[in-house]
């Protein structure tokens, strides 16, 4: 065997190592969930990437508290966790706005700010490679992103105002983002519910289809008092009309992404803000998951904080993104911690396959690195929120600005390792899936 030979061999027992630990309990209850995961994952370097997060922090966790930029603040900041270049959407906040910002906070917690960076870092190297782009091409998407975040700290660590650094509205956003946001708008939530429910009876109920699984008797009860649960945790200006709460119907869900795989979910129909059938909201509970990063991190005042993973998820949300969905809450369902929130219909991802000249890539990814300092800014002493009780801007901004020449480089260097890393990984995976070497399938 060759040295080549036994590395793959040896980085495949790690990913297998991996894989138990992040999906083993789930892939023994619903191994057809998984290989539905894995196949998703087999076809490219950067949907394997994308589900692979708990490998991704495996990888990282020799720089935990260490390394150029992190010291007791900033290794300790409210960080997405997930944050790759498909991480990025339009939602309906709060105050009614369309808004284009991070998405998807399944994975958030507390740990070192590069870390976010770094992952972004490595996708804009994959889907760099996807395009043929090349190696100079991507070190310049790179600096990109890194000039683009730290220019943004800058200005909101010395006091610039939210009317100087808007969110990425219809009125704000160009390019790529400005078409998410169109898209967004041209959808209605008479749509969704025409997508997923029928009127039977002078009654909306969900439709039978595909995707959704009828409840027995014991299993809905046990949602409807997860449900009274979830009313529990949401804010006071949530709650100005009771009748929006009255429950229509409840199913299980099948096919939900990569990331949820063998995750028990369920869809609920309510009124909505008045009676008339056009109106009325889906939200969905799912049991929320372990994010990789936790496994990392051994701050005993960060895990204590939460009560369980749903209260995690909202809590991060919450903090990470500037008038969060008004729906969204927590619940407990057999013990476990859920998370509920709005089947949204005005949720569009950025769409990376049209995209493709490197000076509109480039205009993208500059985008996203001041949306991911934003990001970081906002959950901080002034988000309501005790865990991380200093200002996180100022804390980057010094520590940045203490090796401001070395801070592209340090992201440039990662993409182009991690990016390979990646790619080679990948090959190992498909290896294992395609020759039955995943315990469970």
């Amino acid at each position: 065997m060759s040295v080549q030979q036994t590395d793959a061999t040896q980085r495949g027992e790690q990913i297998l190592a991996v894989f138990e630990a992040a999906f083993g309990r789930l892939l023994a209850a619903d191994p057809a969930a998984f290989r539905v995961k894995f196949r998703k994952m087999a076809a490219s370097a950067f949907a394997f990437y994308r589900g692979t997060a708990g490998l991704f922090y495996a990888d990282l966790e020799r720089e935990q508290n260490a390394g150029p930029y992190l010291d007791e603040r900033t290794g300790r900041v409210w960080i997405h966790g997930d944050l790759h270049a498909e991480n990025f959407g339009t939602y309906m906040d709060s105050q009614g706005r369309l808004i284009f910002n991070v998405n998807d906070f399944d994975e958030a917690y507390v740990g070192p700010f590069t870390w976010d960076l770094k992952r972004f870092a490595a996708s804009v190297a994959l889907i760099g490679y996807t395009k043929a782009l090349s190696d100079d091409q991507i070190t310049d998407l790179v600096r990109t992103y890194a000039a683009a975040y730290r220019e943004r700290i800058h200005a909101l660590a010395t006091g610039a105002k939210n009317d100087e650094v808007p969110p990425f509205t219809l009125d704000t956003a160009e390019g790529p983002l400005l078409g998410a946001l169109r898209s967004a708008r041209s959808l209605t939530r008479f749509g969704l519910l025409e997508s997923m429910t029928e009127i039977r009876d002078f009654e909306r109920r969900f439709a039978a289809d595909g995707t959704s699984v009828d409840l027995d008797a014991a299993t809905r009860y046990k949602v409807l008092a997860a449900f009274d649960g979830y009313l529990e945790t949401l804010p006071e200006a949530s709650l100005t009309r009771p009748d929006s709460y009255r429950v229509k119907d409840v199913v299980g869900r099948r096919g939900i992404g990569i990331g949820s795989a063998g995750l028990p979910s369920y869809n609920i129909l309510l009124e909505g803000n008045s009676d008339a059938l056009e109106n009325d909201v889906v939200i969905y509970m799912k049991q929320a998951q372990t994010p990789a990063v936790s496994r990392h991190i051994t701050d005993s005042a960060v895990r204590d904080y939460f009560q369980h993973e749903g209260h995690r998820t909202v809590i991060s949300q919450r903090a990470l993104q500037a008038h969060a969905d008004p729906w969204l809450g927590w619940t407990e369902l057999d013990g476990t911690g859920q998370l509920v929130a709005e089947v949204s219909p005005y949720a569009v991802d950025l769409d990376w396959s049209d995209i493709d000249e490197v000076e509109e890539i480039a205009a993208v990814v500059a985008d996203l690195g001041r949306a991911t300092a934003t990001m970081h800014s906002a959950a901080d002493d002034e988000s309501g929120h005790s865990l991380v009780p200093f200002s996180t801007e100022r804390a980057i901004d010094a520590a940045i600005a203490g090796d401001e020449d070395n801070f592209g480089d340090l992201l440039v260097d990662f993409a182009h390792s991690y990016g390979a890393r990646a790619r080679a990984d990948h090959q190992i995976f498909v290896d294992l899936f395609r020759n039955g070497r995943i315990p469970g399938l």
